[in-house]
């Protein structure tokens, strides 16, 4: 037996990062929600905290490869930390407003417009496994997040999310493209550095007294938000834009089983179908490659 190990493809790195993103995403998510039951709901904050919880990271793991003026120097830098930046806010925004289910469901519409955007600008190839994959991924998820229940109606908060959509899709996009040129930690930087600027004043502006276990979970949240970026950063340097963003559709279905697990919520036949599909519709494309 030979004792030489062949080293993972690249395509195989790419699927373990956006996975691993998967999961500190989740943990982001759930901490975010048990943050709501100790009465610190103020979505700037909120923000501002995952984004200076981002930039300890970065300095913490990349202090020789993060390129702090290229942030200010670099236009495409700076128009990836500004709509990336607002896409997290937007994101959380509508979660209040339209609950986690509708907000979910049409933030991560993302998947196809960000692959239809690939085609036009970076002339990737949607393929049919991955048309399959996304179609089954997204009817899942409006199965599993039950997101045109009965009580549910279109507003602004829907256009806000719709909007926030086309942003995440730009941003990764933007984030295949700025690897040709700068390292993972400073295309994250510019997220975090420009999310600050964008909500730093407002959380300013709205203080909120916030209990000592509020701070920490937030914290923790920040932490899990920053290593799930970098992680998802790094792996669109290797997955072309529509099966990195397809994935990522693994985030919604982790929050569900962490419902379950430390909520105590129960599931309909109906969203256990959705999970199934979503399962098999990340599955199938990454198996497929």
């Amino acid at each position: 037996m030979s004792g030489h190990s062949s080293a993972p493809s690249p395509h195989a790195r790419g699927v373990a990062f956006m996975v691993v993103s998967t999961v500190f995403f989740t943990a982001n998510v759930l901490l975010i929600r048990a943050l709501g039951r100790v009465g610190s709901d103020n979505v700037w904050l909120v923000s501002c905290v995952r984004f200076t919880a981002g930039m300890a990271v970065v300095y913490a793991l990349y202090r020789r490869e993060f390129q702090f003026t290229r942030l200010f120097t670099h236009p495409k830098l700076a128009a990836r930390g500004l709509v990336g930046g607002a896409s997290v806010y937007g994101y959380y925004l509508t979660v209040v407003e339209l609950g986690a289910g509708r907000a979910t469901f049409i933030n991560n519409t993302y998947v196809i417009i960000g692959a239809i955007m690939a085609v036009w600008i970076l002339g990737e190839r949607f393929s049919p496994a991955l048309a399959i994959g996304s179609a089954a991924a997204l009817a899942g998820l409006a199965l599993l997040t039950n997101a045109f229940g009965a009580d549910s109606h279109a507003n602004l908060y829907d256009l806000i999310a719709i909007a926030t959509a086309c942003a995440s899709a730009y941003v990764v996009v933007t984030i295949r493209q700025l690897h040709a040129t700068d390292h993972t930690s400073t295309i994250f930087a510019a997220q975090c550095i420009y999310g600050l600027l964008l909500c730093g004043v407002p959380a300013a502006l709205h203080p909120q007294t916030i209990p000592g276990v509020g701070w920490l979970m937030m914290t923790a949240a920040g932490v899990c938000a920053a290593l799930g970026q970098i992680a998802m950063t790094r792996g669109f340097r290797e997955l072309p834009v529509a099966e990195g963003s397809l994935l990522q559709m693994l985030v919604p279905l982790g929050i569900a089983g962490g419902g379950a697990l430390f909520f105590g919520e129960r599931f309909a036949p109906h969203e256990l179908i959705g999970a199934a599909l979503i399962l098999g519709g990340t599955t199938f494309t990454a198996a497929r490659r």
